[in-house]
């Protein structure tokens, strides 16, 4: 599969944890959903990583690769703190655009950080993405 199709599937499980996490969070602290959730992505991602035999991968990282998965693990923690509380307080339909807007700031950070190349296009649809989350949020 191309990484279209991973990214689509990437979308279907995102919509679904948006919608499972609000029903989730309903009765419970959102830090303790938050870290219940994560627990289960720990184990589930260790279970792959285990059972396709990666682990014994661990040895070969060098350390700049081990600071930035762990400083991208912080970023992810802090993300979903953030996003679990913001599902508490409003509704789904209305948190996950807004949570989307990552899509345009990835694209600038790309740019600015890592030298990716912005085109007409891809800044228009970064605008668009942006103008679709202030109006769903307006709603």
């Amino acid at each position: 599969m191309s990484w279209i199709g991973w990214a689509l599937l990437s979308a279907v499980f995102a919509a679904a944890t948006a919608l499972l996490a609000k029903v989730g969070v309903a009765h419970v602290d959102s830090n303790l959903a938050m870290a219940l959730r994560t627990s289960v992505v720990m184990v589930f991602a260790w279970g792959i990583a285990l059972a396709l035999g990666k682990h014994g991968e661990l040895r070969a990282l060098d350390r700049r690769t081990c600071l930035f998965l762990a400083l991208s693990g912080l970023a992810t923690g802090l993300s979903w703190l953030c996003y679990f509380r913001a599902l508490q307080l409003g509704t789904a339909s209305r948190v996950a655009p807004l949570d989307k807007l990552s899509v345009p700031l990835v694209m600038v950070f790309a740019w600015l950080l890592l030298g990716e190349k912005l085109t007409v296009p891809s800044v228009l649809g970064g605008l668009l993405i942006t103008a679709g989350a202030v109006v769903m949020v307006l709603q």
